[in-house]
């Protein structure tokens, strides 16, 4: 299998991607820890070829993350490929679940997961996340609110955050959710 990379600019720094003609198979920060690794694993683990050219889905993931943060999208349609465990790639379906805008806790990740007591593990396989912001690792905090776990920086994961309307304070606590609407009056 042929996989085409490709290094895109972001408004929060580069992302490296590696495709094949029909599905992504990796999205991630060019300074993030790991990369190396990651695109070492992906090759590996599909026996694919890193080969000169360009993916026919590149075009279509500029368009769709130049939207999302313009905050004009929050659904991609992009065919992934996950690579990794069996319960990594259940950990990354769950991620996929949690829409734009919201966010859960990893306590409440592994919950929803059957597997309460995995709280760890559902952690680690969020950190081995290959597909950043289109599986949306992001959306995970610690359960007292606090931005924890981003391999690519805190920093991205407030941006990331603050682009679907939740901010947060100087310590990466969460402070609120943005109301978009007009909130109910208040009954006296």
């Amino acid at each position: 299998m042929k996989l085409y990379k490709k290094e895109l600019n972001t408004p929060l720094g580069n992302l490296i991607a590696l495709a094949s003609q029909g599905e992504l198979f990796l999205l991630d920060f060019s300074d993030s820890k790991g990369l190396t690794a990651e695109i070492k694993q992906v090759i590996n683990s599909s026996k694919g070829l890193l080969v000169q050219g360009e993916s026919n889905l590149f075009p279509l993931l500029e368009e769709e993350l130049s939207l999302y943060f313009q905050g004009d999208l929050q659904q991609f349609s992009i065919p992934l490929h996950l690579i990794g465990t069996d319960f990594q790639k259940r950990v990354w379906q769950e991620l996929l679940k949690i829409p734009y805008g919201n966010y859960i806790s990893y306590q409440e990740q592994a919950q929803r997961m059957g597997q309460p007591k995995a709280v760890r593990a559902v952690a680690g396989a969020n950190g081995h996340n290959k597909i950043v912001i289109l599986i949306p690792c992001h959306r995970v905090v610690g359960s007292n609110g606090t931005l924890t776990g981003y391999s690519s920086g805190l920093w991205r994961k407030q941006k990331l955050l603050e682009i679907e309307h939740i901010s947060c304070d100087e310590k990466y606590r969460l402070c609120q959710k943005e109301i978009l609407t007009k909130p109910a009056s208040p009954i006296y």
